[in-house]
């Protein structure tokens, strides 16, 4: 075993894709796999996702997009947000459709399709409330008009608060999604929609439209806590690399922070910070070695925790599991979550790491 590893389980996350694709049957399925599939991996978790049903990527920025166009994945895909500079004339070269969001956007497109020398496919984005990019509604008309002698693949928004059933702000921005359809279909296109993210994917049947864009779902963390079958796809190990008996009154690690209290065996465990475990965990984690939970006791340093054994005996090289699906009783990336006041998405996105090895099983 490498010093730690982040396994992905790829039947796993084709599981979670076929689920949520039969949730939505009567629309079209964009696995989103920005941010390197979520840590996970975008190129393998692309192509599992594809095999599974998706029928459509989604990637923040058009150099992922490119990424897995270079890995010869051929499917469509939808790259979102650029930084200015960014060059748009590769991604309409390699058949990748981009978002547009103001005249300003589109005139980047419009420059960047004559270098290409190739149509751009354009998904106009309308902001229904979230904030972010995306067109303002007394704007929209204007962008519709301009956009429309290129090919329009779509008018798309993003959801601030699906997460959260009944949060009145759903069906305003859906109102407000429908009103700027509406406008492009009196422009004369007939785009595809797609609004639905996880949460809506899970929670709001008449919000798939013609696309949904499963995102976190997919990788088996569910942001809405329904029932559905997901079934989390990363899981964090590590091994034990020394163990040793303490005396009653010594403590470990900086700060003295944690005091045996009676005699005791440490296993050390050669993953910290750096490798991806957040330092708030600190006297608050446990991890799964030898079939049972165990605190990890004193501070998380850098290279390394120290977990309590107790009089248990414990071998060198024993695997030492710090996160996984539940299934043995580990500890779990939401439960990180909680424990340090995120979400379990960042949790599993900072999850890729220089001396991390990730396998995909």
């Amino acid at each position: 075993m490498a010093r730690s590893e982040v396994v992905v389980d790829l039947a796993a996350l084709r599981h979670n894709v076929a689920l949520l694709a039969g949730l939505a049957p009567g629309a079209e399925t964009m696995a989103v796999v920005k941010a390197d599939g979520y840590g996970h991996g975008a190129v393998e978790v692309a192509r599992a996702a594809l095999e599974a049903g998706a029928t459509w990527l989604g990637s923040c920025s058009t150099q992922e997009a490119l990424a897995l166009r270079a890995a010869g994945i051929r499917a469509p895909i939808l790259a979102w947000l650029d930084a200015p500079d960014e060059d748009l004339a590769a991604g309409i070269a390699a058949d990748v459709d981009l978002s547009v969001s103001s005249l300003s956007d589109l005139r980047r497109v419009e420059e960047a399709a004559e270098e290409a020398d190739a149509r751009p496919r354009l998904h106009l984005k309308i902001d229904t409330g979230l904030s972010r990019n995306g067109c303002q509604p007394h704007d929209w008309p204007e962008l519709v008009e301009a956009a429309k002698k290129h090919e329009v693949v779509a008018v798309w928004s993003h959801l601030a608060c699906a997460d959260e059933i009944g949060h009145p702000s759903v069906d305003l921005q859906a109102k407000r999604f429908d009103d700027a359809y509406d406008v492009a279909r009196s422009h004369g296109l007939a785009p595809k929609r797609h609004l639905a993210n996880s949460a809506a994917l899970l929670t709001r049947p008449d919000l798939h439209f013609d696309i949904v864009r499963p995102g976190i779902a997919m990788y088996g963390l569910n942001p809405v806590q329904t029932d559905h079958d997901l079934r989390p796809v990363m899981s964090f190990r590590s091994h034990v690399a020394l163990t040793k008996r303490i005396p009653a009154g010594e403590s470990v690690s900086y700060g003295m922070t944690w005091t045996a209290g009676e005699d005791t065996t440490l296993a050390l465990v050669p993953a910290g910070y750096a490798d991806g475990v957040p330092r708030a965990l600190s006297g608050r984690m446990e991890v799964l070695l030898n079939g049972k939970r165990r605190p990890v006791v004193g501070r998380v340093c850098m290279d390394q925790i120290v977990v309590d054994c107790g009089n248990d005996e414990v071998r060198e090289g024993a695997e030492v599991v710090l996160f996984g699906d539940g299934r043995r009783g580990e500890p779990t990336a939401t439960e990180w979550a909680e424990l340090t006041g995120t979400i379990d998405y960042e949790i599993v996105c900072g999850m890729y790491r220089p001396r991390v090895r990730r396998i995909f099983t």
